[in-house]
């Protein structure tokens, strides 16, 4: 489920995810969710997670395990 011997950057480049109109509140939004999510499966699961969800959430976005889909109202502002 959760890789825990990764190492994680602090400062991912962002641009990647951002060139694709996805604006940085949806991504800010989108992390939020995953990591809660990380933490209650974590939870549930029993494990003690070494990394925090945050960082784990962003890298699975980084890494294209999830997509983030915006409305069209919002792409182009």
């Amino acid at each position: 489920m959760f890789d825990q011997n990764k190492k994680f950057k602090f400062n991912p480049d962002l641009s990647s995810v951002l060139s694709n109109h996805i604006s940085r509140y949806s991504l800010v939004r989108a992390t939020a969710k995953r990591a809660r999510e990380i933490s209650e499966e974590a939870e549930e699961d029993g494990i003690i997670l070494v990394e925090k969800p945050v960082s784990i959430a962003l890298d699975e976005i980084l890494n294209n395990k999830y997509e983030i889909v915006e409305p069209d109202e919002i792409k182009d502002l």
